[in-house]
């Protein structure tokens, strides 16, 4: 798996680069693992933090250059620590001694060689608990085939219907075919969603999706197209969060909190379609305290 990053082709950016001798593509990683926190995150989905957490491993650099992104510090500027692939096994066991009800990998695509090699090492020494992949959801589906049996639970971002936002806003040409190519090849892969007796998800995708301020008819786009595509397979995840941070300075249509009257729209419309496993989230979220502090705790 780790000649994969010879010719880095891991996200549809195809950089093509040789990661192994140094060469930095579009997400700017080399071969060696970054990471800038590792957490019990209390903040999740319920059937996803449960009562003990879920134990969140944060990875630096991003395939994606969101001007809004609340964790720019790690996924732009590269912010992180380095580590081998046999502490970063023994991170995911440290998650589960602390009692975290599943391994979150958070952003984790440019660096999935490095994090099967350290599945393999983790669960060859006790690791059984779910390992959740938590995607922007710009995904090659040979990336996603390559984490076959590694993944139980994956929870991709879709962010955008409509190109020219994606393209506007992340720098992500052809974002929605490439992620809703991805999303259907994760579903087909881990089945329907399933939750244990206690709530929490054992298998499955939840589909994130982050509204943001002036683009409702783009999220009912979207909602049509989960809906239409996978029924009650998935759940959905609806966020109400968005706090412009970053450079969204520089968008005046989105450097603004999200209507709370399109937010609620969006949950009419989702009951319009017949959609039923849905989250969805109060008031007093969209606010910087949410942003985790990116410590290089537990790392």
């Amino acid at each position: 798996m780790i000649n994969l990053l010879k010719n880095c082709k891991l996200c549809p950016r195809n950089c093509g680069v040789n990661r192994l001798e140094g060469e930095l593509g579009f997400c700017k990683s080399n071969e060696n693992i970054k990471l800038a926190k590792v957490s019990l995150h209390h903040w999740e989905e319920p059937c996803v933090s449960g009562k003990n957490g879920s134990g969140t491993v944060f990875f630096s650099n991003c395939n994606l250059r969101c001007v809004f992104c609340q964790n720019h510090n790690i996924s732009q500027e590269s912010t992180g620590k380095e580590v081998s692939i046999n502490r970063l096994s023994e991170i995911f066991l440290e998650q589960q001694n602390r009692g975290a009800h599943n391994i979150n990998l958070v952003t984790p695509t440019h660096y999935v060689p490095q994090i099967i090699e350290a599945l393999k090492i983790a669960k060859a020494n006790g690791l059984n608990i779910p390992v959740l992949y938590n995607s922007n959801g710009y995904e090659n589906i040979e990336t996603i085939e390559a984490l076959k049996g590694y993944i139980d639970v994956y929870l991709p971002d879709l962010k955008y219907f409509n190109d020219k936002y994606a393209i506007k806003y992340s720098c992500a040409k052809d974002y929605f075919t490439k992620a809703s190519k991805a999303i259907e090849h994760m579903v087909a892969q881990v089945g329907k969603s399933q939750l244990d007796k206690d709530g929490l998800i054992k298998k499955g995708v939840i589909i994130r999706h982050l509204m943001l301020p002036g683009l409702l008819f783009d999220s009912k786009k979207l909602m049509d197209y989960i809906y239409t595509t996978f029924g009650d397979d998935v759940y959905i995840s609806l966020m109400n969060q968005y706090t412009p941070m970053f450079n969204a300075c520089k968008y005046p249509e989105i450097n603004k909190p999200l209507n709370p009257k399109h937010y609620d729209a969006l949950i009419d419309y989702c009951l319009e379609l017949g959609i039923t496993k849905a989250f969805i989230q109060g008031e007093g979220t969209s606010t910087p305290e949410f942003t985790p502090d990116f410590d290089l705790s537990g790392i």
